[in-house]
């Protein structure tokens, strides 16, 4: 059976630097977002009648309130944080194909005030679920994901050279975006003069820091059809993972594989037997970079290398734009273009697929998205062109 359902429309706001989206509100970018989507779609907001989510608590009364939605047949969201938003997707997906709805909109956000995300982790309640990394001073994501890149650099010779591979490619994609937050060159000789903000992490390993929010309307590809844009077929779509990953950087009790990857490994293989795909078979990757390492491990985990070559294959020009054989993050990814908990990464698989990018990979007929390294559910969707 092909695919039943796609992406018909797609909506998002500039991406502003942390704060500088104020005074607007949180809810006011979400509506922007969702009232573009509808637009690109051609549909009205009224006749959303499912919502997805997988971050950042949005209240559906309040959006069935700012859109004058009358009726809604579907609400749902993953648990954890940015690993859900690829997720988001296929969640959105089984609503429409299972007849729960028949246009949901999934959307993420962030706006950043006092607490940044990069030390959010120094905001929790003391708990026996936390102690380990509060008494071990590690304040935010940062600090424990560099944690499994010191491992996988044991383990693997992986180098910072490497990382900083997959960070220059990344920037080199975002000086032909438009949108991009960082348009000035970035050379091997910055990177090494940057300082470590995480042992092995250097500033440039981090991704940004922005406000904004992106939306897609999911509907069935037979009215998608009959829609404004060229519809964007759901192939296949996955969230969960493994259990020896389980809170990935809250609990470090992986065995030692696991502990140096992206707990990846068990997504990627449910996804490619749900589209009936490999590896070999995918034309362009965004790939979720909070940080380069874990670009590098996940890499692996989806099966584009070996289990500790994702550092030569980076290395080699294999994700670059220009010359790769699996061009990655061609927006510049959340390194370089824009950070809004993963849905820049669904903005730029769905412009890849209707061939509108602006660093369009040429005859590009497939798209793996991926959400998170983080807590579980990870997650990965796969996109085609119809």
């Amino acid at each position: 059976m092909g695919p039943r359902t796609a992406i018909a429309g797609l909506g998002y706001t500039p991406y502003y630097r942390r704060g500088q989206s104020q005074p607007r509100t949180l809810e006011e970018l979400v509506g922007q977002a969702v009232l573009a989507a509808c637009a690109d779609a051609g549909l009205p907001a009224r006749s959303i009648d499912g919502f997805s989510y997988f971050a950042g608590g949005f209240d559906t009364g309040l959006l069935c309130e700012m859109l004058g939605i009358e009726d809604i047949r579907f609400s749902a969201g993953l648990t954890g944080t940015g690993g859900g938003s690829a997720g988001s997707v296929g969640l959105a997906a089984m609503a429409v194909a299972s007849g729960q709805a028949d246009t949901v909109v999934c959307v993420g956000a962030n706006q950043q005030g006092a607490q940044r995300f990069g030390s959010i982790t120094a905001s929790y309640a003391p708990s026996p679920e936390n102690a380990f990394f509060a008494a071990a001073g590690l304040v935010g994501p940062g600090h424990l994901f560099a944690l499994l890149a010191r491992r996988h650099m044991h383990l693997y010779g992986t180098t910072r050279e490497d990382f900083a591979a997959v960070a220059l490619a990344l920037r080199e994609h975002a000086l032909g975006h438009p949108d991009a937050t960082m348009r000035k060159p970035l050379t091997m000789a910055d990177y090494m003069a940057a300082p470590l903000l995480a042992d092995p992490h250097c500033l440039y390993d981090f991704c940004l820091e922005n406000d904004g929010a992106v939306a897609v309307v999911v509907t069935t590809l037979e009215r998608a059809r009959d829609l404004r844009q060229r519809p964007v077929p759901v192939l296949a779509s996955c969230h969960g993972g493994a259990g020896d990953w389980g809170r990935s950087i809250y609990w470090m009790n992986m065995p030692d594989e696991v502990f140096a990857s992206s707990g990846h490994a068990s997504v990627a293989r449910h996804l490619y037997r749900q589209a009936g795909l490999g590896p070999q078979d995918i034309d362009t990757a965004q790939i979720y970079d909070h940080f380069t390492s874990q670009v590098i491990m996940q890499l692996e985990d989806y099966g584009f290398c070996a289990r500790g070559e994702g550092g030569a294959f980076v290395r080699s020009g294999a994700i670059r734009l220009d010359r790769g054989s699996l061009p990655i993050n061609t927006d510049g990814g959340q390194l370089s273009c824009g950070y809004v908990w993963g849905m820049t990464h669904v903005r730029e698989a769905v412009e890849q697929m209707r061939g509108t990018a602006a660093n369009q990979v040429s005859g590009a007929e497939t798209v793996l998205v991926t959400g998170g390294p983080s807590v579980l559910p990870v997650s990965a969707l796969i996109l085609g062109r119809d």
